[in-house]
C-alpha cells in the first residue's frame, strides 16, 4: 500500500505543524504509512516582499492546493487562518484539529509589555488586523512592515530594527520558542484572525478513503468555532488582508462569537458579541456581521487604507 503523502510548506513552522499531523495520524492509523512532501509557496519564495504586493488571497496555500489537484500529494496541512474563504469544490477541509492558543503575542527587546513600551515605539507586523488594533489601543506607536519566517522576524527584532514584534502565539509555542513571549495579548485588546491557532487538513473531495482516514483528527467544537469566525469574515466581504478580527469559543454547549472591524488607522472600531447553538455556526457568524454592518462596519472597511 502506498504511503499517504502529506504536503507542507518548507518553513520551520509549517514543517513542525505537518510533522505534528503526521505523528497524530501514525498514532491513530498504525496500519498506514505517511510521508511528508515539501512544496514552496509563493509567499515563501519572496520572503522579503510585502504581502500586499502579492496577488490575491491564499498566497500561503495556492501551491499546496494545486499539488492536491494534480494528485502529487494526498493531504495538505494549513494554518486555518491562511485558507481563503473561496475554495474549489474539488477540495475539502477534511479535519480541523483541536485548536491551540488563539491569541497574539508581543515579543519585545526590552521585556516591556505593550503598555510599558515607550512613546513612539517601533512595532513590526505585516498584519493590518494587528496594526489597526494596536493603534486603537495606542495611537502613538510606529507600525513597520516585517516579513520572513518566525526565526527571521526574531532575528530582525534582536538586531534592533524594531522595539517589539507581534506574532501568533501558537507559532512560537509550536516551535519551542514560548520563552520569547513577553506578553500574551488578551482578546479584549487584540482579537485574533479568524481561524488563528487551528490547523486544517485539506484533501480532495472525491478521495473518500483519505477523507475517512483523516476524519479521526477532526475536532467538532474547534470546527464550529472557526466556521463561525469565517462566516463572520465572509459576510463582511473580507479576506486575510482587511482589519477584521473574530474569536469564537464554546461554553456549556453554546457558541460565543466576538468580532470587530477596525479602521486602518485605529481611530474607530465596531465590535460586538453574539451567541448561538454550536450546530449553527455559520448563521451565528452572519448574524454578528449584520449587527456590525448596522453599526457602520462597512463604512470603516471602505475607508482609505483599510484594505491591503
Amino acid at each position: 500500500m502506498h504511503p499517504v503523502v502529506i504536503g507542507t510548506r518548507g518553513s520551520a513552522l509549517a514543517l513542525c505543524q505537518a510533522q505534528m499531523v503526521q505523528r497524530k495520524l501514525e498514532e491513530r492509523c498504525p496500519q498506514r504509512t505517511f510521508a511528508l512532501h515539501t512544496i514552496n509557496a509563493q509567499a515563501d519564495q519572496h520572503p522579503e516582499r510585502p504581502l500586499a504586493a502579492m496577488e490575491g488571497e491564499g498566497v500561503f496555500v495556492k501551491e499546496l492546493e494545486q499539488a492536491l489537484m494534480d494528485r502529487r500529494i494526498d493531504l495538505a496541512v494549513h494554518s486555518m487562518k491562511d485558507l481563503p474563504l473561496d475554495t474549489t469544490l474539488a477540495l475539502r477541509v477534511a479535519a480541523v484539529l483541536a485548536r491551540e492558543e488563539p491569541r497574539d503575542a508581543l515579543v519585545s527587546r526590552s521585556g516591556a509589555t505593550l503598555d510599558q513600551l515607550p512613546r513612539g515605539a517601533r512595532i513590526g507586523t505585516s498584519s493590518l488586523r494587528r496594526r489597526s488594533q494596536l493603534l486603537h489601543h495606542r495611537a502613538d506607536l510606529q507600525m513597520l512592515e516585517i516579513r520572513g519566517n518566525v526565526d527571521t522576524r526574531l532575528r530582525k527584532l534582536d538586531e534592533g530594527r524594531y522595539d517589539a514584534i507581534v506574532l501568533a502565539a501558537c507559532g512560537l509555542i509550536r516551535l519551542g520558542l514560548e520563552g520569547r513571549i513577553t506578553e500574551y495579548l488578551d482578546c479584549s485588546r487584540m482579537l485574533p484572525e479568524p481561524g488563528q491557532g487551528a490547523l486544517a487538513i485539506e484533501a480532495r473531495s472525491d478521495d473518500a478513503a483519505t477523507l475517512e482516514l483523516v476524519s479521526v483528527l477532526d475536532d467538532p467544537l474547534s470546527r464550529a468555532c472557526v466556521e463561525a469566525e469565517r462566516a463572520f469574515l465572509g459576510a463582511l466581504g473580507g479576506g486575510c488582508r482587511v482589519p477584521i478580527a473574530a474569536y469564537a469559543s464554546v461554553s456549556s454547549g453554546t457558541l460565543l462569537l466576538e468580532g470587530a472591524v477596525i479602521a486602518a488607522d485605529g481611530s474607530e472600531e465596531r465590535r460586538g458579541k453574539a451567541t448561538g447553538p454550536v450546530t449553527e455556526p455559520v448563521a451565528l457568524g452572519q448574524r454578528l456581521a449584520q449587527q456590525l454592518i448596522d453599526q457602520g462596519a462597512k463604512e470603516l472597511l471602505k475607508a482609505k487604507g483599510s484594505r491591503l
